[in-house]
């Protein structure tokens, strides 16, 4: 399985903005917010893992 680290760029109402962490330059990823942990606020970073977005700490 692939991991990924990314970081919230923006949160737009239901959907927030991800940006990969080693990979700045490929743009942004629209991920709903249902699939996000509640309590991201934009800058936290996030490990994808296993088909799950988790906080990193």
């Amino acid at each position: 399985m692939n991991t990924f680290q990314y970081e919230v760029v923006s949160i737009d109402g239901d959907y927030a903005n991800l940006r990969r962490i080693d990979a700045p330059d490929d743009g942004t990823k629209l991920v709903a917010r249902a699939l996000l942990p509640p309590e991201i606020m934009e800058g936290t970073k996030l490990l994808y893992e296993m088909m799950q977005y988790k906080i990193m700490q």
